[in-house]
């Protein structure tokens, strides 16, 4: 499994998910001040899992019909730490959680998802 994490998702997430084994491309390492626009067509032309605390991209994908990611997992909350995003990711796909096809929201209460 290999995420693009938004610009906006904590460096201690980033690490923490690579510890864990996961492959994560970080646009605030990699390509900062890049375009919501240009992460989305980084993640669609790299076949990556989307990582972001930003609402907008289901605007783009639901509202304006831009072609869609893998995936996207929205972060809705900013937990506790810098590494809640990466330990209740991993926490949740330990428990199988399925991203593949999914807008994805994680919030502290539980999660949704709605097809792509």
């Amino acid at each position: 499994m290999t995420f693009l994490s938004n610009e906006n998702m904590p460096i201690p997430s980033v690490k923490k998910l690579r510890e864990a084994g996961y492959e994560v491309t970080s646009i605030s390492e990699d390509l900062p001040g890049i375009s919501d626009e240009e992460v989305m067509d980084k993640a669609v032309e790299e076949s990556l899992i989307m990582l972001t605390f930003d609402s907008d991209y289901g605007e783009l994908i639901y509202k304006y019909q831009r072609t869609s990611p893998l995936a996207v997992v929205y972060f809705r909350n900013k937990g506790n730490s810098p590494t809640w995003a990466a330990y209740t990711l991993i926490f949740r796909l330990e428990n199988d959680l399925e991203l593949d096809g999914y807008f994805t929201v994680i919030e502290e209460e539980g999660i949704r998802q709605r097809k792509l």
